[in-house]
């Protein structure tokens, strides 16, 4: 058993039946402290036909300073761009946002839906309430591939400087390439004892040096670098794992809470799939290398708003909240998408120590 446990909160946000803005579902919110201490999350709001817009949050507390609801604010983000369009619909989804302490902004990596498929697409604000889009994030090719043409989500970026491969800083952010042929619906078919492709359904770190020197969020520049930092490997993310909430420094390291995605048996005969969530923590010297991974997951598809909804059997983590405004900086609450249609929280405390020879996998140095 993993020596991290999660407690469900409960459910704090879910579709409102008069919005149409909210029809099929809110749901894989970012979550961050704004400058004036409060938090906010950034749904994930959609509308008929799948299309996708980012909403900005408060989320209210109770008197021992557990979430229970939020204030609805409005509409952060709304397709407009050419890579956020495709014919009769578009998609802003999935925010993932992060105060990156150099640059002195908040930065937003998001996926952006066009017919070319899902890329990742950023903004930046100082306040939260005014965001300016900055783009498509630009890979540098890797080993003849050219990574503008490959699906990517799941994006974020940690929020200090990261020594890079060689030991220089850098601006770090983890991602999700989707390679062709490697999509959880493709491969559930495969039989158990599938090989997986170690370099192409993981979760990579890519690097660039350019937004730090220029100190600008205006333009980040080119990511040089992309290395595979973490395979699937245990049975329940046998099909593919993917970054979640953003990296987030504790005692033990940079640690970030990740899905995966296994096969489930269905009624009435066939398989299904199923998201679940675990924690990796990553070197804060050299995050590259894993420290801890876990080998069961800490949460997994169990209330009944986590195994019916627009996608059932979904948890999906993908915002997270140290709670230092309790003086408890070893309570970390994780937000996450419940079965794509509503929003849960669950409360994670660090343990004092983590276990010896719990990383699951570690990926070659130098790939």
């Amino acid at each position: 058993m993993s020596d991290f446990k999660l407690k469900r909160l409960g459910m704090i946000m879910e579709p409102r039946p008069d919005n149409p803005h909210e029809v099929e579902g809110v749901l894989n919110p970012g979550a961050v402290r704004g400058p004036d201490g409060e938090l906010y999350l950034f749904p994930r709001m959609v509308a008929k036909g799948n299309y996708s817009r980012i909403g900005i949050a408060r989320v209210q507390f109770n008197g021992a300073g557990d979430p229970i609801g939020v204030e609805r604010l409005g509409i952060e983000l709304e397709p407009e761009s050419e890579y956020e369009l495709r014919p009769g619909g578009g998609g802003c989804e999935d925010p993932r946002v992060t105060f990156v302490e150099p640059l002195k902004r908040y930065i937003m990596t998001y996926a952006a839906f066009s017919p070319r498929g899902p890329r990742i697409a950023m903004a930046e604000s100082a306040d939260l309430f005014h965001w300016k889009r900055l783009g498509l994030a630009v890979f540098a090719p890797w080993h003849g591939i050219d990574l503008a043409s490959v699906d990517d989500k799941d994006a974020s970026l940690f929020p200090v400087a990261i020594p890079n491969s060689t030991g220089a800083l850098e601006l770090g952010l983890l991602h999700r390439p989707l390679f062709q042929g490697t999509r959880p619906e493709e491969t559930a078919c495969h039989a158990g004892s599938r090989e997986v492709d170690l370099d192409r359904e993981s979760i990579w770190i890519s690097y660039c040096p350019a937004a730090l020197k220029s100190l600008t969020p205006d333009c980040l520049g080119q990511f040089t670098s992309q290395h595979r930092l973490a395979t699937p490997v245990s049975p329940w993310e046998r099909l593919k794992i993917g970054a979640g909430t953003p990296p987030i420094l504790t005692k033990h390291g940079w640690l970030i809470v990740y899905h995966g995605v296994s096969e489930v048996a269905g009624t009435g005969g066939g398989h299904h799939l199923c998201y679940s969530a675990g924690v990796m923590v990553l070197s804060k010297q050299h995050p590259r290398v894993i420290l801890y991974r876990s080998v069961q997951p800490v949460l997994t598809p169990f209330l009944p708003q986590e195994r019916d909804g627009i996608v059932a059997n979904v948890v999906f983590p993908t915002g997270i909240d140290r709670r230092d405004d309790l003086g408890t900086p070893d309570r970390l609450d994780v937000y996450y998408g419940m079965a794509d249609n509503r929003i849960g929280v669950a409360r994670l405390d660090l343990p004092e120590h983590i276990l010896a020879g719990a990383v699951a996998d570690t990926p070659e140095a130098n790939v």
